[in-house]
């Protein structure tokens, strides 16, 4: 083609000699930088070992502050995370040194608004974690129920909560689940009241009925004595007087269930030894017509 030039191939020499050199460049620019490089990794490790004294001592020096676990925790946790974040913007400034703090902040807030968008359920657990320990509904031991979960709390931690359930499972709930249904927590006192309902027959006394369920129930050792034990005729059953019994016992559910064992065993022997019967329900059978007896000859 006319009014072309013909460009000629470079030489295999002169583009090896142009790429060593570009390394040679990147190689002295990297030693160059290398105190900088130096200087950043001594900031970060700075930064872990004042982390690592935090959550050896923050929690005793938080212990005069509050008398609860749960806060104290909370204390400590928030405090390295503002200690990683300071120590990450100072080993960015050194390594960068044309970095300002303003810049820095800059580009944190950018950051943080695009990690906020793609793990936004991480970040709605983590802050229900936080409101969670604040707010403290419950401690570690503590035996909670939400929804279908019921179990002792083995930790509390900024994102997740352990519980294991009493037939052993451990269950891993996120704080925002917690958060958001109503929990029970069963051992918030040290007591917890029982009910269960007992029947006699309707030939029976009731009033002496209830002095004899009243009686018993009061000897028993797992019911408290400092709380009333209450018995009232409820309603008429299909068989039965409906008598409910109300007690105190202990707020574990070992506790509780081992108290209504020993309830229902003495009210049990006391009305059998009172000679008070305990009915069964009772079943009647009508026939539209007669029925017809047949005599079996032997």
């Amino acid at each position: 083609m006319e009014g072309l030039e013909e460009i000629a191939p470079e030489p295999v020499s002169e583009a090896a000699q142009t790429v060593a050199e570009s390394l040679g460049e990147v190689w002295k620019d990297f030693l160059a930088h290398t105190p900088f490089v130096i200087a950043s990794f001594m900031v970060l490790l700075a930064t872990w070992l004042i982390v690592v004294l935090v959550r050896r001592f923050g929690w005793h020096l938080f212990q005069r502050t509050t008398s609860r676990k749960s806060l104290r925790d909370l204390f400590v946790r928030l405090l390295t995370i503002v200690i990683w974040v300071l120590g990450l913007l100072f080993a960015a400034m050194v390594l960068f040194p044309g970095l300002t703090p303003a810049k820095a902040l800059g580009a944190v807030g950018l950051l943080s608004v695009a990690i906020g968008l793609a793990f936004k359920d991480m970040f709605e657990n983590f802050f229900a974690g936080i409101l969670i320990l604040w707010r403290f509904p419950f401690e570690e031991g503590d035996v909670i129920a939400c929804e279908n979960i019921t179990g002792r709390v083995e930790s509390v931690e900024v994102r997740n909560t352990t519980i294991r359930r009493m037939t052993g499972e451990l269950v891993v709930v996120p704080n925002l689940f917690l958060f958001k249904n109503p929990c029970e927590v069963l051992t918030n006192r040290v007591k917890r009241r029982v009910s269960i309902t007992a029947g006699v027959a309707y030939g029976e006394d009731v009033e002496e009925s209830v002095k004899v369920i009243e009686t018993a129930v009061k000897a028993c050792r797992t019911v408290r004595d400092d709380e009333q034990v209450q018995v009232y005729p409820e309603g008429f059953g299909d068989s039965s007087i409906d008598i409910e019994v109300t007690w105190w016992t202990g707020s574990t559910p070992g506790q509780v269930r081992e108290s209504i064992g020993e309830v229902v065993t003495v009210i049990k022997k006391a009305l059998d030894e009172a000679g008070i019967e305990i009915p069964f329900p009772y079943r009647t059978l009508t026939f539209k017509e007669p029925l017809k007896l047949r005599e079996e000859k032997g």
